[in-house]
């Protein structure tokens, strides 16, 4: 994964109804000596006033609460704290959820089926300004008429997109082929220019397909 600048403490907040969930998460979170869990809310209710005070860098949200569904909570969320990154964390893989939330705003998703390790990494590449995405998430991705055919895209850049489909973060793509973490940065914004996306999430999307990402 990147490295946040500076080497600052991420900042989270956990929004679940499952208090044992949430206790794990923190658990989890709290191991890392660069992560701290700075408040949990059980409602959108609850969560909201304590996102404006506490602006934390990363929401880990569910996107069943007992009061709102994520989706509709991203954007008073964002409301409250613009520069909060929501990592959306849900049972479910339907592709509506899952455009509709990347259409609001949402930075990144894990399905519970993901190990506490998994979501810990997810919340650091979110902080990194990365878009992790459960590899089980990506098969459910919906169809899209915007972006280009991918013929343009160059041998690395295809093979950029491919690692990337996997779940993999910039840096350990990097680390996988062989490069700079700048230069895969690179390749990565040429791929959503010449797909017409706005995200390596979406660019995944485009790329299943027009099949150029098989799962």
């Amino acid at each position: 994964m990147d490295e946040v600048q500076g080497g600052r403490t991420v900042r989270v907040m956990i929004v679940d109804d499952h208090r044992v969930l949430a206790e794990l998460l923190t658990t989890a979170l709290g191991e890392r000596g660069d992560i701290s869990v700075v408040g949990t809310a059980t409602t959108a209710a609850e969560a909201l006033p304590k996102v404006a005070a506490l602006r934390p860098d990363v929401v880990i949200l569910d996107y069943d609460l007992p009061d709102a569904d994520g989706v509709s909570l991203i954007a008073s969320i964002k409301a409250a704290s613009s520069k909060s990154q929501i990592l959306m964390l849900t049972s479910y893989t339907d592709p509506v959820i899952l455009n509709e939330a990347i259409a609001a705003g949402c930075a990144g998703f894990v399905t519970k089926r993901n190990s506490a390790d998994r979501v810990v990494s997810a919340v650091m590449s979110v902080a990194s300004s990365e878009t992790p995405v459960s590899p089980d998430m990506v098969q459910s991705l919906v169809e899209t008429d915007r972006g280009g055919t991918g013929s343009d895209l160059t041998p690395r850049e295809l093979e950029v997109l491919r690692i990337a489909a996997q779940g993999l973060t910039n840096r350990q793509i990097a680390k996988q082929l062989s490069l700079s973490v700048n230069t895969v940065r690179n390749h990565m914004q040429h791929v959503l220019n010449k797909l017409g996306a706005h995200s390596k999430l979406e660019a995944t999307a485009v790329a299943v397909r027009l099949g150029l990402v098989r799962r």
